[in-house]
């Protein structure tokens, strides 16, 4: 999927005091069922335009934006919403001036687009796969695989670490190295087996160096039972060596544009 909200127009004015952020936009005809609060505790609520309709709440132009709390607060939202309903989610910080300018400036522009996309999300929402290679395991298994690594082990092994800097850089190298093959192998180990169960998928760049897999996947909602069985099973092979775990469902981050933070 490529269609996507795209960068929200920055509009308010000098000395405006409040403005509109924007979580994303919905079928017009998708009901909220409780009260929600969002950004700076404000009261979330539904701009209807025709057949789309923008999550919204009011924000404090003078006031910080951009801090852990409301982070959260704009994902939760997003992540709750779209359990029910299918959302294309905008990026955290989309303000503009008032309702008038969510209207004119982002859903009159992109009416088709967003209607497009909407309804290629029905039904649908994303999970996302991580999983960690259990350090001294894979290190283990590097060094039974490399006899260089290992040699390298060996030398640096009780030296003292400034006469045997050379040879400790050479050895983080292959290890990173070695590990960025294994996580390769082991990402298309994960997409083959979760692929029957899934839509789309976008493999995700490492957070860190350990990392074995971080996959997200657009899936059916009669498919999650399903792709949580496969993600079991695939654990119970790797137990020992790489812990897995499942986060979602959430709001389609990774197929509605450029992938978004990392959000686990």
């Amino acid at each position: 999927m490529s269609s996507a909200p795209p960068e929200t127009p920055s509009s308010t004015g000098a000395g405006q005091q409040t403005g509109c952020y924007v979580y994303g936009i919905l079928p017009g005809d998708v009901e909220l069922t409780e009260e929600i609060r969002g950004v700076g505790d404000r009261a979330v609520t539904l701009l209807r335009d025709g057949e789309l309709a923008a999550l919204v709440s009011e924000v404090d132009l003078l006031g910080p934006l951009g801090t852990t709390e409301d982070l959260e607060a704009h994902k939760e939202i997003l992540d709750s919403v779209a359990a029910g309903a299918p959302v294309l989610p905008l990026r955290f910080g989309a303000v503009v001036a008032g309702e008038d300018a969510v209207v004119s400036e982002l859903l009159e522009p992109h009416r088709d687009e967003f209607a497009a996309a909407l309804e290629e999300l029905e039904g649908r929402t994303e999970y996302v796969v991580k999983g960690r290679y259990v350090e001294s395991v894979i290190l283990n298994e590097i060094l039974s695989e490399d006899s260089e690594a290992a040699g390298l082990r060996e030398q640096i092994h009780g030296q003292d670490a400034d006469a045997t800097r050379e040879e400790r850089i050479r050895l983080g190298e292959i290890i990173n190295n070695a590990v960025a093959v294994k996580r390769e192998e082991d990402t298309r180990q994960l997409l083959s087996a979760l692929g029957d169960h899934a839509v789309a998928s976008v493999v995700r760049d490492p957070t860190d160096e350990l990392e074995a897999v971080n996959v997200a996947f657009l899936v059916e909602e009669d498919k999650a039972d399903d792709l949580d069985q496969e993600v079991e099973d695939l654990g119970a092979d790797w137990e020992g060596r790489v812990e897995l775990r499942v986060l979602g469902p959430m709001a389609p981050y990774d197929f509605v544009g450029p992938a978004q933070e990392d959000q686990g």
